[in-house]
């Protein structure tokens, strides 16, 4: 089998985004642009990956670095910027004379690991195969000239071709798949005699004829998978193209969406049969839906896994973080709820509007149906938790753990200061503040007499 290397040009500062930030860090679908072409590279198991940067390079490294640990990812800085030619010629020598270099944009994120793959094929380990489209207004690609027998015989940039050269149709997408040991010498000969003074990579074109090398053009027709970002308006565009096909993918298995133009996932979601979702969703790092879930419009849920037959109401927000969050079977949620990393719900437990809970279980049949805050807290079974009570977990320094046990009812607009105990079967009184442990079965009852004064009259605000 082959050895693959990857090539990733990554250097450019792109102007046209108007940011600070260095273009192949705008996300798309959550996640950094050349992080989309790492990934793919990934897939194809490559033996390395080169990534080339320049402009905000550190930044760009150690980003890349964060998101890739242990991954065999090198660096290869282009400083100053002179063309795609010289971008490569940096990679010389990291490249290993047996492999196939492939070489990818950080700025071209949808391209798919079947194509590269066609494309690997096409070269065979002895061709130059370039991945080419046709395209209805090619303006500012560089054309793929042929010879009568349909051979490639060079790539021309826009601004260096004839009138002629311009009305062809088939350009090249800038991802190549060429033996190194075929690469290392042409990189060698470019020069920058051309309109844009820069070594383009594009001339390794010429040197393959003129040395007798096959160039094959491997042709597609699926634009977005050479579609580079140059704008905040492509990203944009290019965000909903891969929503769309994430969503249809998805209807595909059955899942039920309302509006496919109206999803978003950020990573990755996977959902069992009969899955139903609303419209503005957004999903984010690794989120798992069992047997029919309902998920309702306006909700963002982050690394959680969701059991058979819940239903998450609106506008819900849902972010595990690292300790994640799990939803039981048939618990309902929202709307306007939010769970926080370290919530763990268990069977049919219901959480309400406004409820916030953090680090917290709850188990088989409780509920906290509105206005409250389980913070550090071990709920048992079939608990009523008050409207407008809370867990005070903190003391200002420290994290307080509350224990309610099973069949513990806290009235409304109660304080459980931390650490502190209910017995099971015990009783709150609404309004209660409780800082000691409660014994089972008891009623407890922490708050100020009520007083009542007969006739008593209001201040009035004395006259001006």
């Amino acid at each position: 089998m082959t050895a693959l290397e990857v090539v990733i040009m990554a250097a450019g500062k792109g102007t046209r985004m108007k940011s600070s930030m260095p273009k192949v860090l705008h996300r798309l679908a959550g996640k950094a642009l050349v992080q989309h072409v790492i990934d793919t590279a990934r897939s194809l198991q490559a033996r390395q990956t080169i990534v080339i940067t320049g402009h905000g390079a550190p930044q760009v490294e150690a980003a890349l670095q964060q998101a890739n640990p242990g991954d065999r990812l090198h660096f290869a800085r282009q400083m100053p910027q002179l063309g795609t030619g010289h971008a490569v010629q940096q990679t010389v020598p990291l490249l290993s004379d047996d492999a196939v270099v492939v070489v990818l944009s950080g700025d071209v994120p949808l391209t798919q690991a079947d194509t590269l793959q066609a494309l690997v094929d096409a070269c065979a380990g002895q061709h130059l195969a370039l991945l080419t489209i046709a395209f209805d207004d090619p303006t500012g690609y560089g054309r793929i000239v042929r010879n009568p027998e349909g051979q490639v015989q060079a790539i021309v940039e826009h601004k260096d071709a004839s009138d002629a050269q311009r009305a062809i149709r088939e350009v090249y997408s800038g991802i190549m798949a060429v033996p190194a040991k075929l690469l290392k010498p042409w990189l060698a000969r470019l020069d920058n005699h051309n309109a844009q003074q820069e070594y383009y990579l594009t001339d390794v074109v010429k040197f393959a004829v003129a040395d007798g090398v096959l160039v094959v053009g491997h042709q597609i027709d699926d634009p977005a998978q050479v579609a580079g970002v140059n704008s905040p308006t492509q990203l944009a565009e290019l965000e909903r193209v891969f929503q769309l096909r994430q969503a249809q993918a998805l209807m595909q298995e059955g899942v039920r969406i309302i509006d496919p133009a109206r999803l978003d996932v950020r990573g990755s979601l996977q959902c069992a049969q009969d899955v139903e979702i609303d419209v503005n969703c957004i999903f984010q790092g690794q989120v798992s839906l069992g047997q029919g879930v309902k998920i309702g419009a306006n909700c963002v849920i982050a690394n959680c896994t969701i059991a058979a037959g819940a239903v998450i109401h609106p506008f819900t927000h849902i972010d595990g973080e690292q300790l994640g969050v799990a939803v039981g079977e048939g618990a309902l949620v929202g709307p306007f709820a939010r769970l926080r990393p370290g919530a763990q719900l268990g069977e049919e437990v219901h959480i309400g509007n406004f409820v916030e809970v953090k680090n917290a279980t709850l188990a088989r049949g409780s509920k906290a149906n509105h206005l409250a805050y389980l913070g550090d807290a071990t709920v048992g079974e079939r608990v009523n938790f008050g409207a407008g009570s809370i867990t005070a977990n903190y003391d200002g320094a420290n994290k307080h753990r509350t224990v309610i046990e099973a069949d513990v009812h806290v009235g409304s607009n109660c304080v459980l200061v931390a650490p502190v105990t209910l017995g099971a079967g015990g009783t709150v009184g609404g309004g209660s503040t409780i800082t000691k442990s409660t014994e089972p079965g008891a009623l407890s009852v922490a708050r100020g007499k009520q007083v009542s004064i007969a006739n008593y009259k209001r201040p009035v605000k004395a006259p001006k």
